[in-house]
């Protein structure tokens, strides 16, 4: 039960930083209706911008993080200007733009390896003790990643309840033509939608590398469990990502718990590397029974 409770703890971690990312996702899919499989390599983009502002200009940790934000969010708005706008215009399919977005990735996640190698990267960062709460281990920056995570949530939440840009979000997200014909900017919209995106997947890209090593295929690992926690939680809703996100994460991080106890029967243990293969599989069980997800969808 321990090794259990611990693992949950590392998957509450975990699911933190791709509950960020994959609200970044669905906002994208809910409003611009874009699959973007380079949005993993936008969280990869982010950690490594605040690793470069933390090992080489010598910043601090958070103002780090405040700059991959900005240069992420930056390098969206380039490819809104100069491709995703373009391809809305000539009313490209979705199934094109798909595509393009693979591309993006594979561009995107090749750069970073040619700019800063492929070899995984630390911050320069101070090592503290971990906390030993009841048996259980939990390091500083565990708590300092759920911590910041349910801060980001709580302010997200706010800003699509309360504020103006929020409220027109999401009636573009539930009816584009309509939101045009009473008023709202679409525009303005789009241009938000990348700003928001672009900044929670940069947050959770420099969260996940306080609690494993910068590396560039760290985001493509992450693209299947962040939509998976979409599809979960209802295409296009943020708040059921933020919710499918925390089982995918747990779920990948509990399944693969082997006690010494079982003795020979260890073997039959799922192994580490199928801890993404378990999420996907969370995703179709409940799929098969509630084919719109756990929440209602945008759509």
């Amino acid at each position: 039960m321990q090794e259990i409770l611990q693992s949950g703890i590392d998957g509450i971690a975990l699911g933190s930083i791709i509950a960020l990312a994959a609200v970044g996702l669905t906002l994208t899919y809910g409003i611009l209706r874009l699959q973007n499989y380079a949005h993993g390599d936008v969280l990869t983009l982010g950690a490594y911008v605040a690793f470069f502002a933390n090992t080489v200009l010598k910043l601090n940790i958070w103002l780090s993080f405040v700059i991959g934000c900005v240069g992420a969010v930056i390098f969206l708005l380039i490819c809104e200007k100069i491709l995703w706008a373009g391809l809305r215009k000539k009313r490209a399919s979705e199934t094109t733009m798909l595509i393009v977005s693979v591309g993006l990735a594979l561009v995107m996640r090749n750069g970073i390896i040619l700019l800063w190698g492929a070899s995984p990267q630390k911050y320069d960062l101070p090592t503290f003790p971990a906390l030993n709460f009841m048996g259980l281990i939990i390091t500083r920056n565990s708590i300092v990643v759920i911590v910041m995570a349910i801060a980001v949530i709580a302010g997200l939440y706010y800003l699509l309840q309360n504020t103006q840009i929020g409220k027109a979000m999401r009636a573009v997200a539930d009816n584009p033509e309509l939101a045009r014909v009473t008023g709202i900017n679409v525009e303005t919209v789009i241009l938000w939608t990348w700003i928001m995106a672009g900044t929670l997947t940069a947050l959770g890209g420099g969260m996940y590398g306080l609690i494993t090593n910068v590396r560039p295929t760290m985001g493509w690992y992450l693209i299947l469990p962040m939509f998976a926690a979409v599809i979960l939680g209802g295409v296009g809703n943020p708040y059921g990502a933020i919710a499918g996100a925390m089982v995918i994460g747990v779920a990948q991080e509990v399944s693969t718990v082997c006690p010494a106890s079982l003795g020979n029967l260890a073997k039959y243990c799922i192994g580490t590397e199928y801890k993404i293969g378990v999420g996907l599989l969370i995703m179709v069980l409940v799929l098969l029974f509630k084919p719109q997800g756990l929440f209602k969808t945008s759509s």
